[in-house]
């Protein structure tokens, strides 16, 4: 059976995450540099291999202030640790039509196994006969894992940076 890569459509993708603020609100952000390959055997979804890199000094939460102090190494070090990776290792079909995506994270340096749901849209030509593949991820991880350590305590209680990470990606691919 032949193997088929699918590039990232930029133009249709994004990677972004959403994160406890202050213990009551959210603060979402999303990577604007990005690169995600998928290979699958034939047509079959449940035996793709994916793989992705983000640049993490493309980092943008609406807010430059912040998306700099994400940047430092109180957070993520983009100088001396500039790119978050992922390589799938497994890909399950669940009952309710969805996917669960295993594989490995890497941010800082510090690989750790997660699970992501995929929800699979499939294949479709667009107009200019190009054959398409289109999945929603979401997924959680707490950043604590990954070295992200920094908080700050409130005068009322509690800390001003959640631990838990929604996951939050649209990918849009084209058959190479």
């Amino acid at each position: 059976m032949s193997t088929f890569l699918y590039n990232l459509d930029p133009t249709h993708s994004e990677i972004g995450f959403r994160i406890k603020h202050m213990m009551f609100t959210n603060v979402s952000g999303k990577f604007n540099d990005f690169n995600v390959a998928l290979f699958t055997e034939g047509e079959d979804f449940s035996s793709a291999k994916i793989t992705f890199e983000v640049q993490i000094a493309s980092i943008d939460t609406n807010n430059a202030d912040r998306d700099n102090h994400l940047k430092s190494a109180d957070f993520f070090d983009a100088q001396v640790f500039p790119k978050m990776t992922f390589e799938s290792r497994s890909i399950n079909q669940n009952s309710d039509g969805t996917y669960t995506l295993s594989g490995d994270l890497t941010i800082k340096d510090v690989s750790k196994s997660i699970e992501l749901k995929v929800e699979y849209s499939g294949f479709l030509k667009d107009p200019w006969g190009n054959t398409k593949i289109a999945v929603s991820v979401e997924g959680k991880i707490n950043r604590k894992d990954f070295g992200l350590t920094w908080n700050a305590a409130l005068e009322t209680g509690g800390v001003l940076v959640g631990e838990d990470v929604k996951i939050l990606a649209e990918l849009q691919f084209v058959k190479q």
